[in-house]
């Protein structure tokens, strides 16, 4: 590795957690046979408390967003992982499927799975009919009675977080016995968001994008530690700012050092990296066995500080530049979805939820949209929107 190039600041930055990590981590070593609500063989991952909820899960859990191979899903279930994340629209309910499926017979308290569900902001006269019937329907897909985080799906604003109606909506969801836990997730990079769902008393766990390049690290750290002595759970995810270290998505990322940067944070219970075959599989589980990040890693990820990735902030400050209001930050993670996950068909499905009318830069003989984070926007823009009217036959 090249040391030339790395910033002084973005070293000290990524490494300053590193040493109450390296105290921490050790100390969490557990049985899964020791906790009455999982009857699994020993698991050797290093183990953490998800907030007030009691749960104690493993660093490591999956997001089976990508995966659409059930062998996968055996293969880390019999790896001693047992925390699994979909979502109501994930490969149009497929992916709820094909959980439902691989579990269908085991025994509950062997898995712990979280689902999540969009709505539509401002909220529409038949938010509450739409939110249960599609929780509904996931219990359907899933085969199960209820999951055990209900998460409020790519929160944005604070009003969805604290909005009377929502509130009342996912409470009554949790009083049905349909969840036990109670959750939103977020892409956006906004503590105050975080502030908001501390104030309700009413999330138990929060799923946030939390990796290195976090413009605003400092702020998001101090709330997510404000969340934890809440009692709020923390899951990371975009722990890997897009799976790829240059913005074409040609070199893939080193991800045991990823997970090893979020793991440093205590307060972060667990990740769920997204990962869809056995060799990613395999590197997400070397990473537990060392989960201190090296000296050498912190380098690493301080060098990348320094490079354009495919990762969006999710700040919206590129909102207000378009003359044509263009959702940009959704443009983004659609580009990440295509050129560094390499799913393609989750690019499309982001793109159809935007519902874009054709030809949506024609109108600007020239892009006035600046990047804080260098994103040349026209291009990824014109590159990804084809996508929407490609045969699903042809998508990955």
């Amino acid at each position: 590795m090249k040391k030339q190039g790395v910033n002084r600041r973005d070293f000290l930055r990524l490494s300053a957690t590193a040493g109450v990590s390296t105290l921490l981590i050790p100390d969490t070593q557990a049985s899964i046979t020791s906790q009455p609500s999982f009857q699994q063989e020993e698991n050797k991952f290093p183990v953490r408390t998800l907030g007030r909820t009691g749960v104690k899960l493993p660093i490591l859990s999956m997001g089976v967003m990508r995966a659409d191979n059930p062998n996968v899903l055996r293969a880390a279930f019999n790896s001693g992982i047992f925390h699994f994340d979909t979502a109501h629209g994930y490969q149009n309910g497929r992916n709820e499927e094909m959980v439902g499926t691989f579990f269908k017979g085991k025994p509950r308290d062997t898995y712990f799975i979280a689902t999540k569900v969009k709505f539509d902001y401002p909220l529409k006269d038949d938010f509450e009919e739409d939110i249960h019937s599609k929780i509904d329907l996931s219990l359907k897909r899933l085969q199960m009675d209820y999951v055990d985080i209900f998460y409020t799906h790519a929160l944005e604003e604070v009003d969805e977080i604290t909005h009377p109606r929502v509130i009342e909506a996912i409470k009554k969801i949790q009083a049905s016995g349909k969840t036990r836990f109670l959750g939103f997730s977020t892409h956006a990079h906004k503590p105050e968001l975080i502030h908001a769902a501390i104030d309700t008393g009413v999330y138990d766990v929060i799923l946030l994008s939390y990796n290195f390049k976090l413009d605003n690290l400092k702020e998001t750290e101090e709330v997510i530690e404000q969340a934890a002595k809440a009692g709020i759970g923390l899951v990371a995810m975009k722990t890997m700012t897009g799976g790829t270290e240059d913005a074409e998505g040609k070199k893939k990322i080193d991800a045991q050092a990823c997970l090893k940067w979020a793991w440093n944070n205590p307060h972060i219970t667990t990740a769920i990296p997204g990962f869809s075959n056995y060799d990613e599989l395999e590197e997400c589980l070397a990473a537990t066995s060392n989960p201190v990040l090296t000296p050498s890693e912190q380098e690493y990820l301080a060098a990348l500080c320094q490079k354009e990735l495919l990762y969006c902030q999710q700040c919206g400050k590129c909102k207000s530049q378009c003359p044509e209001k263009l959702p940009i930050p959704d443009l983004m993670r659609a580009y990440m979805y295509a050129y560094g996950y390499k799913y393609s068909q989750l690019s499309k499905e982001t793109l159809l939820e935007l519902n874009l009318p054709e030809n949506i830069c024609s109108n600007c003989e020239t892009c006035q949209v600046e990047c804080v984070s260098g994103f040349k926007v026209a291009e990824k823009i014109a590159a990804i929107t084809p996508v929407a009217h490609i045969p699903n036959e042809f998508l990955s």
